[in-house]
């Protein structure tokens, strides 16, 4: 781990958080480049949510240092939230608003002055294909189509780092690889993706990853680099035998 002196858009070190006695995230270390996409893979319950959600500014950690963009995540949260984009596993939208309302709350929520807001709706409404829908609600949308409307609402005030929790959980293959396109298209503009994910062959689309398991990293780098160091053709065969029980 590189020095918290230098500047990434995260930097963690010895990060940890515990919930009485349990250990969900245990001394973590790590930083995040700018412009990468970096992926944090594990099963559910590995401290992968917990990690982002510490990031987020949403849970105060136990222990350890950590930040986002330069700000501190113990003592500049509100700023990190403003600063940040951030779609959660379960989709955070109004059933009840459509596709239009849903982006006009969430410029609001980010304090976007009414002008500049109405060109964010329409520029996000653009790029994510979303004009067929926008007088829709949101509830009668597929889990494709609403999945592509969080990631709207999270990317509307062009944020310089988008935190993703799970976020291609419950939606088809297709919805899944266009989701990843339009990320590695948001990558290339110079926005740093940070993306927890379950999914063996999602974890192949990140620049960098980290391995988590019962709340520890236990690897670290590039799809090819974890390969080739453990000699195994694929990141999902690599996980396996990280995490697989050693024998009696």
């Amino acid at each position: 781990m590189k020095s918290m002196d230098n500047a990434y858009s995260v930097e963690v070190n010895d990060l940890t958080k515990k919930f009485g006695r349990f250990v969900a995230v245990d001394h973590i270390s790590f930083y995040v480049q700018d412009g990468e996409i970096f992926g944090f893979l594990g099963a559910n319950g590995a401290g992968k949510t917990t990690t982002i959600r510490m990031l987020c500014g949403l849970i105060r950690p136990t222990s350890g240092q950590g930040r986002v963009e330069g700000l501190d995540i113990f003592t500049q949260t509100e700023a990190i939230k403003q600063d940040i984009g951030y779609m959660s596993q379960k989709f955070s939208l109004y059933d009840d608003l459509t596709v239009e309302e849903n982006l006009v709350f969430y410029g609001g929520i980010y304090g976007m002055p009414s002008s500049e807001l109405s060109l964010a709706c329409e520029a996000v409404i653009q790029r994510m294909d979303l004009v067929s829908q926008v007088k829709k609600l949101t509830r009668s949308l597929p889990a494709g189509w609403k999945q592509r409307l969080a990631l709207s609402c999270a990317i509307l005030h062009q944020p310089k780092i988008l935190f993703l929790d799970e976020p291609t959980g419950g939606v088809d293959p297709i919805s899944r690889r266009a989701f990843w396109d339009a990320i590695h298209q948001l990558a290339e503009g110079g926005t740093t993706i940070f993306v927890t994910t379950h999914y063996m062959d999602e974890a192949e689309y990140c620049n960098r990853l980290s391995i988590m398991h019962e709340g520890r990293i236990i690897a670290l780098g590039s799809p090819m680099e974890l390969k080739d160091r453990y000699q195994q053709p694929t990141v999902e065969q690599v996980f396996i035998d990280l995490v697989k029980p050693a024998k009696a």
